[in-house]
């Protein structure tokens, strides 16, 4: 194995247990094959880690081992999956949620990889052509780990030469669309269909908050809706009407199917394929006025009108927000940026209302929920942040 010497900050920091690596740490330029394994010394040539190079996003590699003694073979991965399996015993036996995140990249060991579990069935996310060249010794300590997979998909989140980014591997094809559960309530999902399956599982919580705090006897408007989730959740919690908006066409007919999915009547849930900017001018021409709204935009997006950012256009999304929302009413704010901190994200709130001239009351927070493993060494990993927040 070859031996790369790092800076002494990026020593110091990798020694305290931070797992991503960057060009920038190495003492010479990296000239290493995508995957390679390679050990990390101090530049005294003393021994640090034992990782795994990559391009990824701004990163160059993850960090596997400080254990001077640890080779990385099969077994090491199989270690791996069965503390992740140990953590979520209770995911596993909750008959009530039948989706969750079995295995979270580097909270779980191996940053690159994330592995989603949907009614037992596996899907393998690759970050990099780095991890992917580990793929069939992956794959083998994951099948030799979790024996009672009916089938495993794998979705590539970084540009591969042939343009695949989904494909069924092993086992059983998944139905289409497969019904899952999360606390109760079902989904409509599809492990083949691009990068995404119809759900984000990272909002279980908020949703189940959604349903059982904010939506008996509401109007609730889900903007950025994508598939309608938040929109299922408020309906089975007793919500008087919702409003799902998104710009994409398919929102209508996977949304109409998981209120189907769910034995639920869409007379009174609206969906609107538009412009979340252009529905909240059309709600004040309007004059109208929602209970509850749920804001989960993407970090960043462009549409041939504008383009948004959560990082510099927040505030101004939340204003609008506050002007179609009811006195008293409840703003479920949200965004899964890793480059916005939490004191950040709640900075945002303050000025919005501040901007408005009104006072506001944070109800809940959420983080990523338990299944969702981070390093406590990398606070990047913990990219969810949600503010639900009553306004004044």
């Amino acid at each position: 194995m070859k031996k790369i010497s790092l800076k002494q900050k990026a020593t110091q920091r990798v020694l305290k247990g931070y797992p991503l690596l960057v060009k920038e740490d190495f003492v010479q330029p990296l000239n290493e094959k995508e995957g390679s394994l390679v050990e990390l010394t101090d530049e005294q040539n003393h021994f640090v880690a034992t990782a795994y190079l990559a391009k990824q996003n701004k990163g160059a590699g993850w960090v596997l081992s400080l254990n001077p003694n640890e080779v990385i073979t099969e077994s090491f991965y199989e270690r791996l999956f069965m503390q992740a399996a140990d953590i979520r015993t209770h995911l596993k036996a909750d008959e009530t949620t039948t989706a969750y995140r079995f295995f979270n990249g580097e909270g779980d060991g191996l940053g690159g990889l994330t592995i989603d579990a949907y009614e037992d069935y596996y899907v393998f996310s690759w970050y990099s052509q780095g991890i992917y060249e580990h793929q069939k010794s992956i794959l083998r300590a994951f099948e030799n780990t979790v024996t009672d997979a009916k089938g495993i998909y794998q979705k590539f989140r970084y540009k591969r030469s042939d343009d695949i980014v989904s494909e069924f591997v092993s086992g059983t094809p998944a139905p289409e669309p497969l019904i899952i559960q999360e606390n109760g309530v079902k989904y409509a999902v599809y492990l083949d269909d691009g990068l995404m399956t119809g759900i984000f599982l990272d909002q279980r919580h908020v949703r189940r908050s959604l349903m059982e705090n904010y939506s008996a006897g509401r109007s609730v408007l889900n903007t950025f809706s994508y598939t309608g989730a938040f929109s299922v959740a408020a309906a089975l919690g007793g919500a008087v009407e919702t409003v799902s908006v998104d710009l994409a066409k398919r929102s209508l007919p996977k949304t109409e199917e998981q209120f189907a999915v769910n034995g639920l009547s869409t007379d009174q849930h609206k969906i609107r394929v538009m412009d979340v900017f252009d529905y909240f001018k059309y709600a004040v021409r309007k004059n109208l006025l929602f209970d509850t709204v749920v804001v989960d935009p993407p970090s960043f997006a462009r549409s041939k009108k504008r383009t948004f950012s959560v990082a510099k256009n927040y505030t101004a999304l939340l204003e609008d927000v506050i002007d179609i929302t009811q006195s008293g009413g409840t703003i479920i704010a949200s965004t899964n940026s890793a480059a916005v901190s939490a004191t950040r994200f709640e900075t945002f709130i303050r000025e919005a209302f501040e901007n408005k001239g009104l006072r506001y009351r944070i109800m809940e927070t959420h983080t990523l929920p338990e299944d969702f493993h981070v390093n406590p060494n990398f606070k990047e990993g913990n990219y969810l942040k949600v503010y639900i927040v009553q306004k004044g």
